[in-house]
């Protein structure tokens, strides 16, 4: 092979491509990264100044509150209405004595109207309590007293025990004074417990940090 191209020895001329095609490609990418750049910078800024952006991420951040939030804040709710605790005015108590020691019943009774409480029967306990409460002593009504009645003549007598049986009357419960009673809890400590019970309970699940 002669001419310019001719090969002697052991030695090859390298064939190079030339560089004006290599810097044409470079500035075609480099030019369509930047207006796709600028083009996307324009579209940012649109939703800025319009507002389209803030809009949509609210949309988006109400939903998700509501769909988490929704079922929790109307429990919460129906459990406030219905969890209003009876005032001690509205609420009888039938004062029993299962202790050998006799009066007990009465003056029990009279200290527990004097804090606004109505009182109905006064006497013994029956036989399947009398002499078998070795405690402060239990308080005694129908279901429906569980999260009512008993709740709030429990705030007179700490240590008492709550039982339910089959009554029907939700407001009428029975106060049975067992052997380890020695007075009824001291009013103004009763009084802070009543209000405690009957104060408003924060709802904490119905406004979650995180929304």
């Amino acid at each position: 092979m002669g001419g310019q191209y001719r090969i002697t020895g052991d030695k090859y001329p390298r064939m190079r491509r030339p560089r004006g095609r290599r810097r044409l490609v470079f500035l075609v990418v480099a030019s369509v990264t930047a207006l796709g750049l600028v083009g996307w910078g324009t579209l940012q800024l649109i939703d800025v100044f319009t507002g389209k952006g803030d809009k949509a991420t609210a949309a988006g951040t109400k939903d998700d509150c509501t769909s988490k939030v929704g079922p929790s804040a109307e429990a919460t709710t129906a459990s406030s209405a219905t969890g209003t605790l009876p005032r001690p005015g509205q609420i009888t108590v039938n004062v029993l004595n299962a202790t050998p020691r006799s009066g007990l019943a009465k003056q029990t009774a009279d200290e527990l109207k004097k804090r606004g409480f109505r009182i109905g029967d006064v006497g013994n306990a029956t036989a399947t309590y009398d002499k078998k409460v070795n405690g402060a002593g239990i308080l005694l009504g129908a279901k429906g007293a569980a999260h009512a009645a008993l709740p709030v003549l429990g705030t007179q007598l700490s240590g008492a025990e709550v039982k339910t049986d089959g009554r029907a009357q939700a407001d009428r419960v029975d106060l049975i004074i067992g052997t380890a009673f020695k007075s009824l809890t001291k009013k103004q400590d009763a009084d802070k417990a009543l209000a405690t019970l009957s104060g408003p309970r924060p709802a904490a699940s119905a406004s979650p940090k995180s929304c």
